[in-house]
Parts: structure tokens; sequence; C-alpha cells
């Protein structure tokens, strides 16, 4: 057995193979390039690859949504930079954030947050970032599932290694989704609403979803795996989401940069992680109550595991978790289930 590793680590599938770095710098030299055609050979000598191999990872690019056009006998070019959410293209949008040294990208794997969570177990550094332009298996709170369409939106996870006790874990979650909510707001020019715990919503659907995982002792958090997912650029929902989920294309009618918004979203995350972190929930709380509907006066249905009941949202308590009023003026405070606006 490896020095160092469980038996359960040992018998553990392997993790899946991240993008290799020579594809991310070709997507770089063509994204830096865009309009000059540059020749295969070219190519193939500045990432250190044979000619053949410059094709076939062209072939890649192209079946992840880039537009690459081919010249016989002459090369290849794009029109504009690539819209992929690659660690060289992402990482200049990041510099002077814990998030640009550790990027992990994937064009398809099953959840971002199941490989964050692996990684974190191995030792992981924190502000490492693992995104994907495809999932199969997204997944989101109290085991439901997030469509994930191909280069359409993004799906992120975010590992931090807070020194917190556990029990502050919701604020961890509000945090992202101010995160979420000011690159939405900036990114679309709407003003979106936040439902507590994690969804931040455009005219009333659900447009990104916060999935807060954890490796913990009683006393003391290990590390957080932040996971977030964003609808940009999807021009419809499957029937069975319609009524709910929208998209930041649909809700504006135009395609919007998924790489610009994902740095914009790390950079908000960051500023607010390290807000919480010196001065703790208070002044997250205060911004909840600013930019959320659901903070208080909201007539609201919570669906847990063992009640459901109609009351109206009275605050936050000092560790982030709901409080709400029910009709016969008992304060119940809401840990986990589901809020959803009553009718």
């Amino acid at each position: 057995m490896a020095p160092g590793k469980s038996r359960a680590q040992k018998n553990r599938p392997s993790l899946p193979r991240r993008t290799d770095k020579r594809i991310d710098a070709l997507l770089s030299l063509l994204s830096e390039n865009t309009t000059i055609v540059i020749s295969g050979a070219q190519i193939a000598k500045e990432i250190g690859v044979r000619r053949q191999t410059v094709w076939r990872w062209i072939e890649t690019l192209r079946a992840a949504g880039v537009k690459v056009k081919g010249h016989p006998r002459t090369g290849y070019h794009i029109e504009r930079a690539a819209d992929v959410l690659a660690p060289k293209l992402l990482a200049r949008g990041l510099r002077g954030t814990p998030f640009a040294k550790h990027i992990f990208h994937f064009f398809k794997v099953d959840s971002t947050n199941t490989v964050a969570m692996r990684l974190g177990e191995e030792g992981e550094a924190h502000g490492t970032v693992v995104v994907a332009e495809e999932q199969t298996s997204g997944r989101g709170r109290a085991g439901h599932s997030w469509h994930s369409e191909k280069a359409a939106g993004i799906y992120v996870s975010i590992l931090l290694q807070p020194q917190i006790s556990p029990m502050l874990a919701p604020a961890l979650t509000l945090v992202a989704g101010l995160a979420a909510y000011d690159a939405i707001a900036e990114g679309s020019g709407l003003l979106p609403d936040i439902r507590w715990p994690n969804d931040v919503l455009l005219k009333g659907k659900k447009v990104c979803g916060i999935l807060t995982e954890m490796q913990t002792e009683p006393d003391r958090m290990h590390f957080a795996v932040v996971g977030i997912g964003i609808n940009v650029n999807q021009s419809k929902m499957p029937g069975e989401l319609a009524s709910i989920a929208t998209s930041m294309r649909m809700e504006t009618g135009r395609a919007h940069s998924r790489l610009e918004l994902l740095a914009r979203l790390l950079w908000h995350l960051d500023r607010y992680y390290n807000q919480f972190i010196a001065e703790g929930a208070a002044p997250i709380l205060r911004r909840f109550a600013e930019v959320s509907s659901y903070f208080e006066g909201k007539r609201v249905r919570i669906s847990t595991s063992t009640d459901n009941f109609v009351g109206t949202t009275a605050g936050l308590e000092p560790m982030g978790i709901l409080r709400v009023k029910r009709d016969d003026g008992k304060i119940e405070s809401v840990i986990s289930g589901t809020v959803a606006e009553a009718e």
C-alpha cells in the first residue's frame, strides 16, 4: 500500500483525467491570435506536440463548441476569443486571488463537487477550482440533480479551508450566494433575488444554485466545497424545468461571456469570503438582508423531512439559519429544507 494512503483511499476509483495542459496552451494560443491563421507546424512547435496531435485536439475543441476554422495548407484560426473556461484564459482574470493558482478543467465530468471533495481529501490547496464544460451527474441540494447543458452554463466547485466551526456552514453558503448575486447583476444588468439558502433568481425563476459540502469533525471544519451552477447561455429549459428555471440569456435576449462571468464570480467570492473570515457572519447577513426579498416579511411554504408549513420569514439567526413565523405566532428555525414563495 502506498505510504500515507488508507485502504479505502487505495481502493477508490482514480480521479478523472483533467484537460491536458497542452490543449489549454493550444486554446490560449488561438485566443491570443484571433483572425490570424497559424500553421499546424507552428502550433505543434509552440505547444510541444506532433502535427497529427494538433489536428486531433482541434477536433476536441470543435466538439466543445469552439469555432476553429481550418485552411488547407495554411493552418487554423478563430474569429474571436473562445468562451471556454480553460485554466490559462481564466487565470488571467484572477490574478491576486488564490483561485488563479490551482484550476482543474474538464470538458466532461460527472460532478465538479465530487471531484473537488476528492481533491480536498487528497490534500489539495485552499482556493483550488474545479470547472467543467459539461456535467453528466450534476448535484443540487436534497438529492436534486442540476441540468448541465454543454458549454451553456457555469459548473464550478471551489475548495475552501476556513478555520471555522461547522455551525457556521450556512453563512458560507450565503457568502457564495452573494458572490453569485453580484456577478449575475453586473453581467445581466438585471436585479436578481436570493431565496434562502442557496438560490439566485431572475424574475422569480432560478438562475443559480449552490451546494456546500464539507468534511468536518464536531468542532472544526477540515475543508468545504462550494459548488455553484449558473444558467448562462441556455436558450430554453427542459420541459420539467421551464416553469421554475431560467438563464441569463433567456432573460436578457443576448449571449454572455461565461469566462468573464466566472472570473467576476470568483473575484466576488474572494471578497466576501475574506470579509467573512475577518469579521464573522454579521456583515454577510446584513448584505443578505439588503438584497433578498426572502429575508423578512415574505410568505413562504417550508418543506422539511419532518414538517410542511406556511409562515412569514423573520430574518436570519447569527449563524445564517432562517427564522420563519408560523401563523400561530411560533418562530421556527429552518436549518434545512425547501423554501418556496407561498401562493
